[in-house]
Order: C-alpha cells, then sequence, then structure tokens
C-alpha cells in the first residue's frame, strides 16, 4: 500500500514537472533557477500541507513582483504617453494593474493549470480564485525578475500586456482630446475642431460618427456610442497619424 501511493505521488510529480517545461516552451522562456518558478506557483495551502519538504509560498515573489509590475507598465506608459499628465498615468496604470486586469492576464496564459494547491484550497475552487491568480501573475513577475533580470521581463509583458494597452483596451479611460490639444497648441500647428458626421440608431442604441480636423485637413474619424466616445475615438486615430512611433 505504502508502495503504491509512492508510486502515484511520484507519478504526479512527473506530471506536475512536464506542466512547468511546457509552460516554458509555450511562453519562450526558460528559467535557470526552476526553483523560482515553480514558487511562483505555490499557494500558501500547498505549503502546509507539505510541511516536511522544503517548499517556499509565493508570498514575497508577489512582494517583488507588483513592485516590478508597477515600474515596467509605469516606464512604458511614461514613454508611450508623453502628452497625459501625472494623475492620468497614475489612473491608467492602476486599472492595468488591478486585480481583473491581472487575472485577465493569468487566464489567457493558462496560469492556473500550474498552481500548487492543498487539497482544501482545490476543492473550494482555488484554481479559478481571482485574487489568487492575480496574486501568482504578479509572483511570477517577480520570480523572473530575479532569475533573469528586467529586461526579460519587460521582454514578457511586450507579449502579453501592452500589446493590449497599444490596441486601446485601456482606452476608456484615457483623456486622447487633451492630448491632441496640448500636441497641437506646442507645435502651434493650428485650429482643431470636431464635427459630427453621423448619427444612427435607435435612442436607446444610438450611435455617432465623429471628425477631428486641423486646419480643414481630416485627421480622424471615430465611432461611438455618444458623441464624446466618438470625439475621443477620432482623437487617438488622430494622435496615432500625428505620433505614429509613439502609439
Amino acid at each position: 500500500m505504502r508502495k503504491n501511493n509512492k508510486e502515484r505521488e511520484s507519478a504526479v510529480n512527473r506530471a506536475k514537472e512536464n506542466l512547468f517545461k511546457e509552460f516554458q516552451t509555450r511562453i519562450g522562456i526558460q528559467f535557470t533557477n526552476e526553483k523560482l518558478l515553480k514558487q511562483a506557483f505555490t499557494h500558501s495551502s500547498y505549503v502546509n500541507e507539505h510541511r516536511r519538504k522544503p517548499f517556499e509560498d509565493n508570498e514575497r515573489l508577489e512582494f517583488l513582483g507588483d513592485a516590478v509590475l508597477e515600474l515596467t507598465v509605469s516606464k512604458f506608459l511614461f514613454k508611450k504617453y508623453p502628452m497625459m499628465s501625472e494623475g492620468e498615468l497614475t489612473k491608467l496604470r492602476a486599472a492595468i494593474v488591478c486585480e481583473p486586469s491581472l487575472v485577465s492576464f493569468a487566464n489567457e496564459l493558462s496560469f492556473g493549470k500550474l498552481i500548487l494547491l492543498g487539497k482544501g484550497e482545490e476543492m473550494t475552487g482555488g484554481r479559478t480564485r481571482p485574487a489568487l491568480l492575480a496574486d501568482v501573475f504578479e509572483a511570477f513577475i517577480g520570480a523572473l525578475y530575479l532569475d533573469n533580470g528586467l529586461e526579460p521581463v519587460i521582454e514578457f509583458l511586450e507579449k502579453t500586456v501592452f500589446p493590449k494597452i497599444n490596441s486601446g483596451a485601456f482606452s476608456h479611460l484615457m483623456d486622447f482630446k487633451s492630448q491632441l490639444q496640448e500636441y497641437v497648441q506646442r507645435d502651434g500647428a493650428g485650429a482643431i475642431e470636431y464635427k459630427v458626421l453621423l448619427e444612427k440608431g435607435p435612442a436607446h442604441n444610438r450611435e455617432f460618427v465623429s471628425r477631428v480636423s486641423l486646419n480643414g485637413e481630416e485627421l480622424g474619424v471615430g465611432t461611438g456610442r455618444s458623441k464624446k466616445e466618438a470625439e475621443q475615438l477620432a482623437a487617438q486615430m488622430a494622435l496615432s497619424k500625428l505620433k505614429p512611433e509613439q502609439m
């Protein structure tokens, strides 16, 4: 009986090892110290059930990863949006590193499959618990930083997080109209004008198409559920034309 238990435990451990190897291949990152990688996915409940073995939970890595994530995201936003105020940058960063966003990033990378949980936590759905997934994402960033340094963290975020910012996933938090106004005023390029080109749909599901022009020349067109949203999207398109290397 004892032999069977050991064989089962050995098979489980091999399966876990394979999962971590496949994960590294999938994300294109090879850890020098794989213990750090495993620690990033080790929940305290797992450590409590395996006290005879030298496991460490991910809480300290989570603390470090939180700081590394804030730094790298802050640098990206600082360079990408030179017209954005400190308050706007803070608000945008908070939305990117908040729990729902981190959970989304973790789920897209199937982090839940790799988490090492205690039996009780497993039975109560810990593998899909938002707070736990967000913590694991931060811990992974902390482990990656310790193992490889800051540059690989940035490269990882360039594949997983930054594209979402570039695609406008957080554009509802950005004031593109103010950025465009400041950009044009700084260069003394002329006057900006917004015009609603089209209103369509029933009152409860209205759609607006707005155009932004600079000295009569069209710079961007946006479509939204309100006049304000359409103008913001038109301004975003205008900014991408005026300074494409930063958008």
